[in-house]
């Protein structure tokens, strides 16, 4: 019995141990109430936490180990900032202006540190390929030939200088970046290499942000013509019944889904839907999201936060033979060309019963309201940009995105252009 409460202590000691706090200050003229606390699961932000001001500042207890990208959301504002977790404190200040972060200064070292790396990274950009070509004049044995040398490491994200039992996440991020996303050709990896990284990594993979953008570039790397049997290769490697599996299918998913590669998304969605195992949240939330919005499938309902040119509290409250969703933004380049093509046919589709809405991803309150101005159709936004709810819901990756409902709302249509939504009622 003594052994037991002995380890219970211990084990108690080490929860303990494992928990961090992030504490927010902000100045007096900050507005906002609310902070949302997200962790990251490969590309997709998961809600921990949300906290209340207790005289400008926000304090989050994490309760457990956690090492990786995080970020805060203002829902009130919209504001956002991003930080990393080496599961220990993190102390951050905000400057402000007109309700808006200005600067972020880290009081903490190890995001003092990588936000030192990260502001590096625009000198990276425009000297780093110049010193490169200079190199190649100079010996590494003369004075110039060495500082040269030191400064094109320093400029490449090099690990060195970085103290890995100090920063782990750090140093994991930095040296993982420089070598599967550099720019730089001679440090180009092959597929073989980038499956056993992706295969090999621990935990901080998944929290790293790296994870989406270096499966694109393994996808690049085998070509246009390979990506089923790049694909294949990977899911073999990993086993889609494990956790990682699932996270990179969950990603390639989403990535087809984003580049428009139809064919090769529905291959492996259906993979995802005919697995017999345990489905993790990750995987679950993908196959919810595309389950919303399948043909057939009744277009979940959503409640309107202020709508304009309608008394209708919810989407299913407005009553038309059709219905046409337009997902959008007024600072959507390819919106600002489409959106007025459907404005001069409105009253066509208003003459046979079919009714435009509009739901917005702006996050700038004046700049959506300007533009609505001219839109006669319903509008509604949550100006949360893409932390708006129904990005997810609606698996929306792009603006503007259409569907065409019927009257009981079943989606009977997901046209990629205005041209298609006008031919399909024959305006055209």
């Amino acid at each position: 019995m003594k052994k037991i409460f002995t380890l219970s202590a211990v084990l108690a000691v080490f929860s303990l141990q494992a928990q961090f706090t992030v504490t927010i200050q902000a100045p007096v003229d900050f507005k906002d109430q609310d902070a949302i606390l997200y962790t990251l699961n490969g590309s997709k932000d998961i809600i921990f936490s949300k906290e209340q001001s207790k005289g400008n500042t926000w304090t989050f207890k994490y309760p457990k180990n956690y090492m990786g990208m995080m970020k805060v959301y203002f829902p009130g504002s919209n504001n956002t900032f991003n930080f990393i977790s080496e599961n220990k404190n993190v102390n951050v200040k905000l400057e402000t202006q007109a309700n808006k972060i200005k600067n972020i200064v880290y009081l903490d070292e190890a995001n003092n540190l990588m936000n030192g790396l990260q502001e590096g990274s625009q000198k990276k950009e425009l000297i780093l390929p110049a010193l490169s070509q200079i190199k190649e004049y100079y010996k590494d044995n003369t004075e110039f030939g060495r500082a040269l040398k030191t400064e094109i490491e320093r400029l490449s994200g090099s690990s060195q200088g970085i103290d890995q039992a100090q920063h782990p996440f750090v140093y994991y991020y930095n040296t993982n970046y420089s070598k599967f996303l550099s720019n730089d050709a001679s440090k180009k990896v092959n597929q073989e290499e980038i499956v056993n990284f992706i295969d090999k990594s621990n935990d901080m993979l998944e929290t790293s942000s790296l994870l989406r953008p270096v499966l694109v570039s393994y996808l690049n790397s085998g070509g246009n013509t390979n990506v089923t049997a790049s694909v294949d290769k990977l899911l073999e490697r990993l086993k889609v019944e494990t956790p990682r599996g699932q996270t990179v299918l969950s990603e390639l998913i989403d990535i087809f889904d984003v580049y428009d590669m139809q064919d090769f998304k529905n291959k492996y969605l259906g993979l995802a839907k005919n697995l017999k195992c345990t489905i993790t949240d990750r995987l679950a939330t993908t196959l919810k999201s595309n389950a919303n919005v399948e043909m057939g499938a009744v277009f979940p309902n959503y409640k309107f936060q202020s709508a304009v040119n309608t008394t209708a509290k919810t989407l299913h409250d407005i009553k038309a033979d059709k219905k046409v969703i337009v997902f959008w933004s007024s600072t959507c380049s390819h919106c600002e060309t489409e959106l007025p093509q459907l404005l001069a046919k409105y009253n066509d589709l208003k003459a046979k019963n079919i009714q435009v809405v509009g739901l917005s991803l702006d996050s700038d309150k004046d700049s959506y309201s300007k533009k609505i101005s001219a839109f006669p159709w319903v509008n509604d936004s949550e100006l949360r940009g893409w932390n708006s709810t129904y990005a997810d819901t609606y698996n929306v990756h792009a603006t503007p995105t259409y569907f065409i409902l019927d009257a009981n709302n079943k989606i009977i249509s997901k046209p990629e252009h205005v041209g298609d939504v006008l031919e399909y009622f024959k305006l055209k």
